[in-house]
């Protein structure tokens, strides 16, 4: 089975300010793209930090408000000297979490979960900005269609990977929900044909409705090595 990576759901154009961007040429650069942040790269085009609405925002949550309705946001040091600064370099947080072209969309997106970030800078293997990864992009992974979800799981994870006959399992697909119905060899494949068919993108959850010519496990072989039966299963993604 071949998976998306980054390098095919990213952005190849990125919107991207220096060190020296002013503050109002950065507000531009968001609202013009129509994007809601910005990385920072240096003088080698490399990422050093990202600006986003919320660093903008911030500058105006600590002035007064102007109809005295509410006192100033109370910052730390490190705050208040973002939130007051004029530049993109002042604004930005940093360090910046970045991602290799090569992910797959299962490493991008536990990257973007584990540092509670919304996009990731994508580099090369020398650190240079090559292109932008949002969590919109990854989730355009569950708008492929359900007949080439079907067909892959058909012909490469039952019939090439796992040795299935052909029409000896039927594949049904809606909205990215897989049912299997048939039979396979044995019991112990039918966890298998789960994990697989959850790893194809696209998928949502798989539920299936398989039986077994052959009871492999441990417990089905100490009562009779020729049981034969029926188990069900459920997974999600």
């Amino acid at each position: 089975m071949e998976h998306r990576t980054v390098q095919d759901l990213m952005s190849h154009a990125v919107v991207h300010a220096r060190s020296d961007t002013p503050f109002k040429a950065v507000a531009a650069m968001l609202t013009g793209n129509d994007i809601t942040a910005v990385p920072v790269v240096d003088d080698r085009n490399c990422p050093i930090g990202m600006v986003s609405e919320a660093d903008l925002l911030r500058h105006e949550a600590v002035l007064p408000d102007p109809g005295g309705h509410a006192p100033a946001q109370r910052l730390g040091p490190r705050d208040r000297g973002r939130a007051e600064a004029d530049t993109a370099g002042g604004l930005m947080s940093a360090p910046v979490i970045t991602a290799r072209p090569q992910w797959t969309i299962v490493e991008a997106a536990r990257a973007m979960d584990r540092h509670k970030v919304k996009r990731l800078p994508v580099v090369d293997e020398t650190g240079q900005l090559i292109g932008i990864v949002s969590r919109s992009d990854l989730l355009r992974v569950f708008l492929r269609r359900d007949t080439a979800i079907g067909e892959e799981i058909t012909l490469d994870v039952l019939q090439r990977t796992l040795r299935v006959g052909p029409g000896a399992v039927d594949v049904t697909v809606a909205d990215g929900v897989v049912t299997l119905r048939g039979k396979v060899g044995s019991k112990s494949l039918i966890p298998i044909a789960i994990r697989l068919c959850r790893a194809v993108d696209g998928v949502v959850t798989v539920h299936d409705e398989l039986g077994f010519d052959v009871d492999d496990s441990e417990a089905g072989a100490a009562e009779n090595p020729n049981a034969a039966g029926a188990i069900g299963h459920t997974g999600s993604r």
